[in-house]
């Protein structure tokens, strides 16, 4: 995959990632809903929408990776791909409580509460597909495969290319220096998904916060 065929939205706090393929488009991601309008002049923007977006895939169930799945959903047809393991979260809007590792996360759990006070909104929706460990994603028009990575959120995956590009949600950040997840559900799971990376041809990382960054850069810490 060539850096020119994948475009970073950046959505203030949280990235969504437009994929070029042979006949369309995959979306990766979709920021909060507040934040609509400049995600849907992104995407008519380069030509995706009205049409185009083959598949809208979801790294995992948080507002701010979710926030505008509906819209597309209901205004374009899209089609929102996720694991099950997050689909209670997008389907019925309650959120895992979890271990907040930094400072910085706290603000973002701040976020949350005010959230839950209706400062963000949240428009509940159904996936269209499910993702499952291993699934090949080329019947999309992509060379990649989706890899469950529970840890940040029971369901989170990632979405690692032929190539050796993975697309990792949030279980990855680099908002001031490359780090593992800063929000844990499950500690466990989290480290059996690190060790389970490090095993694999993954040459960059694009997180769900912050710029893309090289797996030598974080082996060390995993």
């Amino acid at each position: 995959m060539k850096k020119e065929d994948i475009k970073i939205i950046e959505l203030t706090f949280v990235n969504a990632f437009l994929i070029k393929i042979n006949e369309g488009f995959i979306l990766i991601d979709t920021g909060v809903s507040m934040y609509w309008e400049k995600l849907e002049s992104e995407l008519i923007a380069v030509g995706s929408l009205p049409d185009k977006i083959k598949l809208v895939i979801i790294t995992h169930g948080d507002f701010d990776h979710t926030g505008n799945c509906a819209k597309l959903q209901e205004k374009y047809k899209c089609k929102i791909a996720m694991h099950k393991d997050d689909a209670f979260m997008a389907e019925n809007g309650v959120f895992p409580k979890r271990k907040v590792k930094t400072f910085t996360a706290k603000i973002f759990m701040y976020i949350r509460k005010l959230k839950r006070r209706g400062k963000f909104t949240f428009d509940k929706f159904k996936p269209d597909v499910y993702l499952t460990e291993g699934q090949d994603l080329k019947e999309y028009g992509l060379n990649a495969k989706i890899i469950h990575i529970p840890g940040h959120t029971k369901g989170s995956i990632g979405i690692i290319t032929d190539d050796g590009i993975l697309f990792a949600g949030d279980i990855f950040t680099n908002r001031k220096k490359p780090d593992t997840a800063t929000y844990i559900e499950n500690s466990g799971e989290l480290k059996n998904s690190m060790n389970r990376l490090k095993t694999m041809n993954i040459k960059t990382i694009y997180p769900g916060h912050g710029k893309p960054f090289e797996m030598e850069q974080i082996v060390n810490k995993l």
